[in-house]
């Protein structure tokens, strides 16, 4: 016979709990409706954004800058490091031949020296400085025996330190794919902002750049300075990469960044200055004076010195902006100036 049985009813407590999950779910759902959207940040907004991961960038791209030219400097120490042992083991190898030939001769004429038999068999700092072995040695092969040690410590040194560059050098290489990294994601950043914004919006972004860009030139060719001597050169070099694009870690001919702009310019003029924006801040005399600066001077901005463009007269700086620019005339007061340096 089938059992009949009551289904068991929940508790009370079951009861409240999953009514209060319920209650809770629907005041969820009534919240997000009535939610107001959330709001598109303004063009100005976006801008300001933008020139801020641009600026942090800016700072990432002269730190690998930095690593570039401390990179292409090692690769040329250890290569001249490298071909100086090579010559030098040629020598000490020859060294040796004539000391072998030496006891070649002493054995056919009634035995090898016991020092130099000693010495062609192990290390010579081992027995060079006692006086007893000296004594049995003649002055040719004295001579011969030191070179040999010197030779073999100057080696020994040249070996080490050529170790110790390339340990820096792979440093240097881990350092340049991170600062590498870092740019492209400022970059990577600053581009989906800019996407977010209508083709108007762009559009009015472009125009008061190019007004701003505009202004400044009519700045500067109100000016009659043009600069004179080497500045002056590196200074009409640069005017002639005006409307070249900014490019992270190019220094020229057709794209620049900073500092790259600056060096290739007073390269043309014959001058070589350094790479970075930083270094280029103590490659000259300062002049803390914006009324004292001369055409063709470098122009510091930023606390941290990040940025560099060469004084172009009439309170203007000629510079490599920033990513999306190209190489154009600004007013000194949009960024803030540190100094001035005269090459």
């Amino acid at each position: 016979m089938a059992s009949h049985r009551r289904p068991k009813q929940p508790s009370r407590t079951r009861v409240t709990v999953l009514t209060t999950a319920a209650a809770a779910a629907v005041a969820l759902s009534a919240n997000v409706a009535n939610a107001a959207p959330s709001e598109k940040p303004s063009k100005d907004e976006v801008k300001a954004k933008v020139d801020k991961l641009y600026e942090e960038a800016e700072k990432a791209t002269e730190k690998l800058d930095g690593a570039k030219e401390k990179q292409e400097k090692l690769q040329k120490e250890i290569s001249s490091l490298q071909d100086n042992v090579a010559r030098g083991q040629e020598d000490l190898n020859n060294l040796r031949d004539g000391l072998g030939t030496m006891a070649s001769a002493q054995y056919r004429t009634g035995g090898i020296d016991p020092s130099v038999a000693l010495f062609l068999s192990s290390d010579p700092d081992s027995y060079l400085d006692k006086a007893s072995a000296m004594d049995q040695l003649s002055a040719q092969q004295v001579e011969s025996l030191k070179k040999v040690q010197e030779k073999q410590r100057s080696l020994a040194q040249q070996r080490s330190e050529a170790s110790e560059k390339l340990k820096d050098l792979a440093d240097t290489r881990t350092e340049l794919a991170k600062k590498k990294k870092e740019v492209q994601g400022k970059l990577g950043e600053a581009q989906k902002l800019l996407n977010s914004l209508t083709a108007k919006e762009k559009a009015a972004l472009a125009a008061k750049e190019q007004e701003r860009a505009t202004r400044a030139t009519e700045r500067v060719n109100l000016g009659t300075s043009k600069g004179s001597g080497r500045a002056g050169a590196a200074f009409s070099a640069a005017q002639g990469a005006i409307g070249s694009p900014y490019v992270y870690g190019a220094s020229g001919p057709s794209s620049f960044d900073c500092s790259g702009l600056t060096s290739w310019a007073y390269a043309q003029a014959g001058v070589s200055i350094p790479r970075t924006s930083e270094a280029q801040a103590n490659a000259g005399t300062r002049i803390y004076s914006q009324s004292d600066l001369q055409v063709g001077d470098l122009v510091i901005f930023y606390g941290d010195f990040h940025h560099v463009g060469l004084y172009a007269g009439g309170g203007q700086v000629l510079h490599a902006p920033h990513t999306g620019a190209v190489v154009r005339y600004e007013a000194i007061g949009n960024m803030p100036f540190q100094f001035g340096v005269r090459i």
